[in-house]
């Protein structure tokens, strides 16, 4: 993990209503000229010349997509609220010509190598993690779930809405094993983590900002927010990676009474191990 190191550049705070969440980017994939995108009604591919070489009808509205070895894997949101709240269909695809392979229920994933991928759920009992082949056929599971991050092994950000929570960082192993760092997560649903070039993973974690090596070792970068325990759920936050040596990190707080957001905004510089 080496001794990666943060300070604090400039920080603002702001009052308002509501908090400002960020909408997912698109194109959500590409690879080999090929880009993945949507809208509600359909997913699409087109070209480096922006020409459509397939689309895909689906009913609600695609949200992520990951590539793998000539199939794409695409997450969905539903119009309409259900049982499973606004959580669609996942739909893997052949990335030739959109043919569906198979549908799948999955609110994240991500792609593995050899058009393998992993998708997973958590509520109504359910904090799996499912790895799928090519053809869509189950390989393996675990009882886990969270953000994903491949390169050298499969290791998840776990989230598990619990309180107290019981969510770590993690490694996938074959046969549905699980190795667990020896730090508890504070809070029940960090934020999408950034990776750094060497493998460790920064975690936003109820306001203190830590660090995770490949051997889930760990080490705190930044205590930026105090939150109460059990006042977790009031507090949301988003941690991006700017530039080379620049984080933003976004903590928004809940007031209980008010129903207001105070949101605070920190830029960080990132120093990499001498």
């Amino acid at each position: 993990m080496g001794n990666w190191l943060v300070t604090v550049i400039d920080r603002q705070r702001k009052r308002g209503m509501d908090p400002v969440f960020p909408i997912p980017k698109q194109p959500f994939a590409a690879r080999d000229g090929l880009v993945i995108g949507g809208r509600t009604g359909e997913i699409t591919c087109t070209d480096g010349d922006g020409r459509v070489r397939w689309s895909h009808p689906v009913p609600g509205t695609p949200n992520a997509a990951h590539i793998s070895s000539g199939r794409v894997l695409v997450t969905t949101s539903s119009i309409n609220y259900h049982a499973w709240g606004h959580l669609g269909p996942a739909y893997l695809l052949d990335l030739a010509d959109g043919t569906l392979v198979a549908e799948l229920r999955g609110e994240r994933g991500a792609a593995l190598g050899g058009g393998r991928f992993v998708l997973g759920l958590e509520g109504y009992d359910y904090f799996h993690t499912w790895q799928f082949d090519r053809d869509g056929q189950c390989t393996d599971t675990w009882r886990s779930y969270g953000h994903y991050v491949v390169g050298t092994g499969l290791r998840v950000v776990e989230a598990d809405r619990m309180t107290p929570t019981e969510s770590r960082v993690v490694r996938l192993l074959p046969g549905g094993v699980i190795e667990r760092s020896s730090l508890l997560l504070t809070g029940s649903q960090p934020c999408a983590p950034v990776v750094l070039h060497d493998g460790t993973i920064l975690v936003l974690d109820a306001g203190v900002l830590r660090a995770f090596g490949r051997d889930l070792g760990d080490a705190t970068l930044a205590e930026l927010v105090t939150v109460p325990d059990g006042e977790a759920s009031r507090f949301t936050s988003t941690l991006e990676r700017t530039a080379a040596d620049r984080l933003t990190a976004v903590i928004r707080e809940r007031d209980p009474e008010r129903g207001k957001y105070v949101t605070h905004t920190w830029t960080l510089a990132l120093h990499a191990p001498q």
